[in-house]
């Protein structure tokens, strides 16, 4: 069962756990499980998705339950009317807070998502990011005696594919985790000290409002016990806003 966050004759919102698509996607055709199709038979009715999370990124996911609502919502999503907090775990020290505003080139996997030709010219991208805690650990590294890590609060003005996974690569700070972007060495580090199988992204929290009533709805998720686990494993607990962590 999909653990739902929010629902409303309009809305519903879900929180997807790590490793699993949105919806059918060309570069995952091997995947048989998605979440539209999941929660369509949890609640016995169709949903219409309205954004997307990567596959390895777990947290707040929305979905619409009518044409109308969904139109709308997705325009939000276009007009960067959504405000969204993330958090990850990334390589380094990076500055305590900066703007990262570099462009960013379409995916392949993105003209299937809009359903048209476009050209695949660079995006104008904009991320904010602000550093929560830090850890040094005894523990060698590719050539370094030790090895560095930053637990970070992320918020994408805009929403390009992969967005946050390529800016943080793009200032020399890649997530945790991720296979296609950060450090093979990193990952298999974390994955081997912390138990740490999975992409250290997640979507925390997300503004809307709301198509039908104009309220605003803040939409909050608790990290997934197996992100809560290396929070914990690098004693970050007290970082985050108690609302964040799972309750043990």
């Amino acid at each position: 069962m999909l653990p739902i966050l929010y629902r409303d004759p309009q809305l519903i919102a879900i929180h997807k756990p790590s490793n699993l698509l949105v919806h059918r996607s060309e570069l995952d055709r091997h995947e048989t499980r998605f979440a539209i199709q999941l929660l369509r038979d949890q609640i016995g009715q169709r949903v219409y998705p309205v954004h997307r999370l990567d596959k390895g990124t777990s947290g707040v996911l929305l979905f619409a339950l009518d044409k109308d609502s969904a139109r709308e919502m997705s325009w939000q999503f276009e007009r960067q009317e959504v405000s969204k907090r993330y958090l990850a775990v990334v390589r380094g020290h990076p500055a305590e807070s900066g703007h990262i505003d570099h462009a960013l080139s379409r995916r392949v996997d993105d003209l299937a998502w809009l359903g048209e030709k476009v050209q695949p010219g660079p995006q104008e991208a904009q991320t904010d990011y602000r550093r929560l805690a830090t850890v040094e650990l005894p523990i060698a590294v590719d050539r370094y005696p030790s090895s560095r890590y930053a637990l970070l609060e992320l918020s994408p003005l805009t929403g390009r594919r992969h967005q946050l996974r390529r800016h943080m690569k793009h200032i020399a700070h890649p997530i945790i985790g991720d296979a296609t972007h950060g450090k093979g060495v990193h990952n298999r580090m974390l994955a081997e000290h912390f138990g740490s199988q999975r992409l250290l992204l997640a979507c925390m929290e997300m503004q809307i409002t709301h198509p039908l009533t104009g309220a605003a709805i803040t939409l909050n998720c608790p990290l997934a016990e197996d992100f809560a686990s290396v929070v914990r494993a690098l004693g970050w607990q007290s970082a985050l806003p108690a609302h964040w962590l799972p309750s043990v």
